[in-house]
């Protein structure tokens, strides 16, 4: 029989015994009347980079859908498989969450691999190309930088996609009508997994700097 992995269930039990013992009022009230969390989380499956841990948040105080370098795709009612912009549409409509937050973070492989024309593809297969697509135009364009170090490069490309998510997003209906009747404001935000740094992204410039504490 195969053997659930170890390391899984070890943690499960450090967290019955101390998270949920600790909160276990809390985990009971939300099992019983449901999630209300009031900000939508788009982050990156790197296991660096968990929104819950970096924003240290409780049960039912985020809703995060991860993916790939935390792109967001445009509006697309095409009729196939649309996880991220499901997600999305559960968030606004049903959970109805006044913030959404598009989060990048440092050293994404997902971004190196958009940047390097001479690479090998992220992962064998039939969807992740498709994906990273999503970022060809900026990749290309970042790419003809020639003044910039390929550190460089990559950073300035894991802030741009954020700005890129945060314009998709706005290509959904339900999200361009809340956000112009207030309801509803689109955030952007940049992990250093080395020093744990978060700069935010300016609203109105579109610039990363470091939040005010």
């Amino acid at each position: 029989m195969q053997r659930f992995p170890s390391q899984l269930l070890k943690g499960y039990n450090n967290f019955m015994s101390g998270r949920f013992s600790e909160q276990q009022q809390r985990y009971k009230a939300l099992a019983e009347t449901g999630q209300q969390p009031k900000t939508l989380v788009i982050a990156c499956c790197d296991s660096r980079a968990a929104p819950e841990t970096i924003f240290d948040s409780g049960p039912g105080e985020l809703f995060v859908v991860r993916n790939v370098a935390n792109l967001m795709p445009p509006y697309e009612p095409d009729g196939h498989y649309h996880s991220t912009s499901a997600a999305l549409e559960f968030a606004v409509q049903v959970l109805k969450v006044s913030d959404i937050v598009v989060m990048g973070h440092g050293r994404c492989g997902g971004i190196k691999a958009a940047l390097d024309v001479n690479a090998e593809p992220l992962s064998p297969g039939d969807f992740i190309g498709r994906w990273m697509h999503l970022l060809k135009p900026a990749a290309e364009q970042i790419q003809s930088n020639e003044v910039m170090t390929a550190g460089e490069r990559q950073r300035a490309l894991e802030r741009v996609s954020i700005r890129n998510s945060i314009a998709n997003l706005r290509t959904f209906p339900c999200v361009q009508i809340l956000e112009q009747r207030g309801k509803l404001q689109l955030h952007g935000a940049w992990f250093d997994i080395s020093t744990g740094e978060l700069w935010v992204m300016d609203a109105k410039s579109g610039d990363f700097g470091r939040p005010g504490m």
